[in-house]
């Protein structure tokens, strides 16, 4: 029997605040091996991240980047996931590539914010108006039904029409003022240059920091780092690797020490009312391993498998 392809269909079974679980008891687990694979031929990249954590088996998902399709109309980015169980190494099922980065993304933001954001959240501001901002409208929207969420991007259009399509979202004309009203910021940019900035602050506040993958990118500026109590998802994807860390600590603005824990440490994950709290989410493949393992459980001829 050939191995299930699970794409998009399932989506009306799955639930943000179960996949926040998941993803936490995933971390209870022995500590995931982690290894990441880059492919160049030009403008063109081949990406492929892995995984494998004992219990759950292994996760590879593989990526395609061709930037020249967008002149054909056609999509840059392509993928797909394949898990394979840990007890025989055999393949259990193929996912969409998409799919399971929508839901790994956001779910890996919305469990930070479970434990580290003010829990009686008015306001809140997604800064970007991608795909991802999309997800992340739904998650955060499970966890604060009553909220009211705001929206900036650089391009104004674009965050008046993002508004537009999900319904219950205000665009922002300004950022500064839409960040020093808002309880939650979650930002999904491309930013090189940081865009929040630390003087805009208030005790209280949670700064959820998604969009920089890069060592060159980066979307909040080292005020944010120093006012900040800062948490990642993992040490061992972000601290060397990404930006928003790699430069502060580098420049000495802040030390490893500043980093209170990731979620291998997930107890630690807690606030103080006057805390700013800033989560800086990178990612990895463990979490995708997870997130697949989540989505695999919701498929009823796979349920209670490993």
């Amino acid at each position: 029997m050939s191995p299930p392809f699970i794409g998009p269909e399932i989506e009306p079974h799955l639930d943000w605040l179960a996949l926040t679980d998941a993803l936490a008891a995933g971390h209870d687990r022995p500590r995931a091996e982690i290894g990441d694979t880059f492919l160049y031929r030009g403008s063109d990249t081949l990406l492929s991240r892995s995984a494998w954590i004992d219990g759950l088996g292994v996760a590879v998902k593989s990526a395609t980047v061709f930037p020249g399709n967008a002149d054909a109309g056609r999509p840059t980015i392509g993928g797909a996931v394949s898990v394979f169980a840990d007890d025989t190494g055999a393949i259990e099922a193929f996912l969409d590539f998409a799919l399971v980065t929508k839901w790994k993304t956001a779910g890996d933001s919305l469990l930070a914010a479970r434990r580290l954001a003010p829990p009686d959240a008015e306001a809140i501001l997604i800064v970007g108006a991608g795909t991802v901002a999309e997800s992340l409208r739904a998650a955060y929207g499970a966890l604060f039904p009553n909220a009211r969420f705001l929206v900036w991007a650089r391009n104004p259009a674009r965050a008046g029409a993002f508004a537009e399509r999900l319904g219950g979202v205000e665009a922002a004309p300004d950022l500064e003022a839409a960040v020093r009203a808002a309880d939650i910021v979650t930002c999904a940019t491309m930013a090189t240059d940081p865009l929040i900035s630390g003087a805009w602050l208030r005790p209280g506040q949670h700064i959820d920091l998604i969009g920089a993958y890069r060592p060159d990118m980066r979307e909040a500026d080292d005020e944010v780092m120093r006012r900040g109590r800062l948490f990642v998802d993992s040490r061992e994807t972000t601290l060397a690797h990404i930006g928003e860390l790699k430069m502060p600590l580098e420049a000495g603005v802040i030390g490893p020490g500043r980093i209170v824990a990731d979620y291998y440490e997930l107890e630690r994950f807690a606030r103080a009312p006057g805390d700013i709290t800033v989560f800086k989410n990178g990612g990895g493949a463990h979490l995708d391993l997870m997130t697949c393992r989540y989505i695999m459980g919701a498929l009823p001829s796979m349920a209670g498998g490993a």
